[in-house]
């Protein structure tokens, strides 16, 4: 069975009400590929959900962009894996490098964080990637197999995961991967859960790009063997974000 491309939009701490409802809209009217060729998830920012679940086309799922490490309680502006289900939000975001960097979310943290959301009926995006003096020392293998082994530590089942590999230097900066560099990365990371989980989990397991991806540059990363989708931040707030949904195609054919 092939693997089903997948495009994340990451909508990160942007949007108003009336912003937010525009975008559903450019969406809700986009020309896209079926559900049998794509998977669509949007995230917008928690105080969203609710609206952009009711707005959005039903071929388009929601996500959240973090939840908390285990059940809630007395954890003052987090929201718990428990809340998203009750909204019946199916994705969530964890370990985005802005998290990692920022917050200092460790690889055990976001390993913990994958587990307790998955076990709790969530699907997750699992975020990994290298900063830009990690990729020029040359560990880039290291790290992102590092980042991996971390969560592959906590969960024995991959079907719910999808893994975003984002190299930290290309998000937001506009430099953005070579596919060769992409495709390179994906195939070790590929080859690592042959090597260390299963050949059936390599075969099986999603792994997207996230960095820099527009509406130019999506179809010839799409290219690659061992992209599997995106996760667009910036551009997935534009109606750009639809031809990079498009470039989908470029598996099919």
């Amino acid at each position: 069975m092939g693997r089903k491309f997948f495009v994340g939009g990451n909508w990160k701490c942007n949007g108003t009400t009336e912003e937010v409802k525009k975008i559903v809209t450019t969406l809700n009217e986009a020309k896209v590929p079926g559900e049998d060729v794509v998977e669509v998830v949007v995230s917008p920012p928690f105080v969203f959900l609710p609206l952009v679940k009711t707005l959005l086309r039903p071929d388009f799922h929601v996500a959240a962009q973090n939840c908390w490490v285990r059940k809630g309680g007395a954890y003052t502006g987090e929201v718990s894996a428990e809340m998203l289900v009750n909204l019946e939000i199916p994705w969530v975001i964890i370990g985005h490098s802005e998290r990692r960097q920022l917050l200092q979310e460790s690889n055990e943290f976001v390993g913990d964080k994958v587990a307790y959301a998955l076990s709790q009926g969530l699907k997750v995006i699992a975020c990994i990637g290298e900063t830009l003096e990690q990729r020029e020392a040359g560990t880039t293998t290291a790290v992102v197999s590092e980042q991996t082994k971390a969560i592959a530590a906590k969960i024995s089942n991959w079907d719910n995961v999808v893994l975003a590999y984002e190299p930290v230097w290309a998000i937001g900066t506009g430099k953005v991967a070579t596919p060769a560099q992409a495709q390179e990365v994906h195939a070790a990371l590929r080859k690592w859960f042959q090597d260390n989980v299963s050949a059936e989990v390599a075969a099986s397991v999603r792994i997207i790009y996230g960095g820099s991806v527009n509406g130019g540059n999506s179809k010839e990363l799409a290219g690659q063997a061992d992209v599997d989708g995106f996760l667009v931040g910036g551009a997935s707030l534009k109606p750009e974000f639809v031809d990079i949904i498009n470039a989908a195609t470029v598996k099919k054919n």
